[in-house]
């Protein structure tokens, strides 16, 4: 009798080395693919970390030098641009909270771009007749919690500070504002209102002080006579730090600062990443309000 299964089990064989070295060849494939993608995975991961550790570098570097910078940094480079920080605009949101205790400065002249001195002289300052003051996180009702501000006015009467850096006529006033009705018999401020208050940029706060004229200001409309304001926060709990910001008319305000906007790139231009910083002009210290300063002794 012819035997026929010899063809039969030759085949089925075959059939199992090609199903084999499929299974073989489909796993070394994906060990290969894993492979590759860990390597595109580490090589982007390591380009990304070198274009933002440029663009870390150009911040620095502009802070140092104070203008456009562009450097290469091994086989990355950077381009940081300075630009005044809310300069030419009439609201500015400061770019911190704050906590109870503590002030910000809102400059109305503007500072040398090398000396950092007080200036008028070709730079821009304010001379408008009105100021808002928004404050408070939307939504915070006017308690026992609320934060309340208080408003110091700088004001150089003959204008020598911006020209020789003399401020012997400088004056201060103040105004307080307080959205807590409460408190009115004990700290005798001005009731703020509660209505909140909208930037054009569409940044919202709680609370305002309403459109204060700066008209009564003898010298107002003169550039250098309104330096700057000071804007202290009160009564806010630890917890809550208070946003500030201010709306001015009948001008724009100057420069608050400095922005930095760098952008770093490998050299291969496989990665790009951007970094946006400020640096304010910051100010005197409020401890300086309760400062005698004397050449000789003080008696009391």
């Amino acid at each position: 009798m012819k035997n026929l299964s010899g063809p039969r089990e030759k085949g089925q064989a075959l059939l199992v080395v090609l199903l084999s070295m499929a299974v073989i060849l489909t796993v070394v494939l994906s060990i290969i693919s894993r492979s590759i993608t860990d390597i595109s995975l580490t090589s982007y991961s390591e380009d990304a970390l070198r274009a933002f550790s440029a663009a870390e570098a150009g911040v620095e570097r502009a802070l140092i030098v104070g203008t456009d910078v562009s450097e290469a940094i091994g086989d990355a480079s950077f381009i940081a641009n300075v630009s005044g920080l809310g300069e030419g605009s009439s609201f500015f949101n400061y770019p911190v909270e704050i906590y109870s205790g503590e002030s910000v400065y809102i400059w109305f002249v503007s500072h040398n771009p090398t000396t950092g001195a007080l200036t008028c002289s070709g730079q821009p300052c304010f001379t408008g007749n009105s100021a808002e003051f928004c404050w408070g996180k939307p939504g915070t009702p006017p308690d026992d919690s609320s934060p309340a501000i208080e408003v110091s006015y700088l004001i150089d009467m003959s204008q020598r500070g911006v020209l020789n850096g003399n401020f012997v006529d400088a004056l201060i006033g103040r105004s307080v504002h307080d959205p807590n009705s409460g408190r009115q018999s004990i700290n005798k401020f001005q009731l703020a209102q509660s209505s909140g208050c909208s930037m054009p940029d569409g940044t919202n706060y709680a609370f305002t002080s309403g459109s204060i004229p700066l008209t009564g200001i003898p010298c107002y409309q003169t550039p250098g006579c309104m330096l700057a304001v000071r804007v202290r926060s009160l009564y806010n709990p630890v917890s809550s730090p208070n946003p500030i910001g201010i709306k001015v008319g009948g001008g724009l305000l100057p420069a608050q600062g400095k922005l930095i906007k760098s952008q770093g790139t490998t050299s291969s231009q496989s990665s790009v990443r951007k970094i946006e910083a400020y640096r304010t002009f910051g100010g005197p210290a409020p401890i300086f309000d309760a400062t005698v300063f004397s050449q000789g002794s003080v008696s009391k």
